[in-house]
């Protein structure tokens, strides 16, 4: 039967019986599917309507808050007074849904963010039964689920599939400029080696529990506090630091992880969320699963913190995850460093830069010569993002970038669909995506691995 809710959202209630099989139409238009979801990133996928996608999407999901949250967000996008979206929900509750999923086969590209303990296993089954994927990260959070991820890559290219991971990051302007500049050799030079004490790249994130999204303030699922569910900080966020590494320093090279990666160091660390915290993220008391991981009788211990010393390439690369309960001010934040043999690029989002990330140039030696240099070559920065200018303070340059490329993170996600929906039309996703993506979770993974042992 079909139910109206509220907005424009039409949800199809399929909880019992079945229903005809519903192949996809000859269409230019892509139908998506959502599986399970339980993170806010697969409602941010539909936050904007692109010309490549069907109005109609099709979500698959156990009954529970999960699905709800994820449906009141896809009402609000229908009914925002600025770009009001179009969707049409339709929805199968049960605790059968992955396998309807498969069975009536009404999407093409299934869309997966949320519950990260069984991410791996339905992105190999649907692989194996011929749908797209577009997940989020992490799509593997041990090395059990690694090897099975690159198991799902190899079918996928088999029946000529696209998997794909989602990371925004690339989308960020300041991560855009920092890989342009380090791609300067009078500007940057070469990217320093280091060493496992002072690595040649650094990047570090830190992360709230507490946070706003869409204008609201986010309520978490319990399970996100499992890391036996929702992976460890470096398994998780420490994903799109691993790919920044690889597509700043080494653009368009592909990676052997079996041969171009060394470990030097790996660690783990737990953050404290009180009861009372916890209750402000969730809506409700510590589950019974996560009991093992209380102290004190009201204290959380949560292992979302960890980096990973590693070579790439000969470089040395320190990367470190962080999570924390509330900001004092601001929100989400990086620290990104590449260490040049003429320069340093480097991104911050402190209270300096008012909590928004900003680029600085900080040349090892400055003179007249360089100056010349850094101007001259700032022509072919701003050919492709006019307006981009550079203001002397000190010893080093602030990029100055117009508010025009500052999109936000949300905005992220429809222009990484929207390259997805351009590999999935045209066949042209480039041959260094795929092997890097698979060593990007071999790295997490391992890293994971060796901080355990540790």
């Amino acid at each position: 039967m079909k139910i109206k809710v509220s907005g424009n959202a039409i949800i199809g209630l399929l909880l019992t019986g079945s229903s005809a099989m519903s192949q996809v139409k000859n269409t230019d238009k892509v139908r998506l599917i959502t599986l399970d979801p339980g993170h806010f990133h697969a409602a941010l996928v539909q936050k904007t309507m692109l010309p490549d996608l069907d109005a109609q999407v099709y979500v698959y999901a156990p009954k529970g808050d999960d699905v709800q949250s994820h449906l009141d967000k896809i009402t609000a996008y229908n009914e925002r007074k600025d770009e009001p979206t179009r969707w049409k929900e339709e929805v199968y509750l049960g605790d059968d849904f992955f396998e309807k999923m498969i069975a009536e086969k009404k999407g093409n590209v299934v869309v997966m963010a949320g519950n990260n303990h069984k991410k791996t296993e339905y992105i190999k089954k649907s692989i194996d039964a011929g749908f797209n994927v577009l997940g989020d990260k992490p799509m593997a959070i041990d090395k059990a689920h690694f090897l099975m991820l690159k198991s799902a890559f190899a079918d996928a290219d088999k029946k000529k599939l696209v998997l794909y991971d989602i990371m925004t990051e690339r989308y960020e302007i300041t991560n855009i400029l920092q890989r342009e500049f380090a791609a300067l050799p009078q500007v940057f030079g070469t990217l320093k080696k280091g060493t496992p004490q002072h690595p040649g790249v650094e990047m570090e994130s830190v992360h709230y529990f507490f946070k706003n999204v869409s204008g609201s303030v986010l309520t978490r699922p319990a399970w996100f506090f499992d890391v036996t569910q929702e992976g460890e900080g470096l398994q998780d966020v420490g994903v799109h630091l691993v790919d920044l590494v690889q597509w700043e320093c080494f653009p368009d090279r592909i990676i052997d992880y079996k041969k171009d990666i060394q470990f030097n160091s790996a660690k783990r660390w737990a953050s404290d969320v009180s009861l009372s915290q916890f209750k402000a993220i969730t809506k409700q008391s510590f589950p019974a699963y996560l009991k093992k991981n209380i102290v004190q009788d009201s204290i959380l211990k949560v292992y979302s913190n960890g980096d990973v010393n590693y070579k790439l390439f000969g470089v040395n690369v320190m990367v470190t995850a962080k999570w924390a309960f509330k900001a004092v001010a601001g929100g989400d934040s990086q620290y990104a460093v590449l260490h040049g043999t003429k320069a340093d690029l480097v991104v911050k989002q402190g209270a300096e830069e008012n909590y928004t990330p900003v680029l600085y140039i900080e040349p090892n030696q400055t003179d007249a010569v360089y100056e010349q240099q850094l101007r001259g070559n700032l022509k072919s920065i701003q050919a492709k993002y006019p307006g981009i200018e550079l203001k002397k303070e000190g010893r080093g340059w602030t990029v100055i970038i117009p508010e025009k490329y500052k999109d936000g993170h949300e905005a992220h996600f429809g222009r990484v669909t929207e390259k997805y929906l351009d590999y999935l039309k045209n066949k042209n996703m480039p041959k260094w995506e795929v092997p890097n993506m698979i060593a990007k979770y071999y790295i997490t993974t391992t890293a994971l691995d060796m901080a355990k042992k540790k």
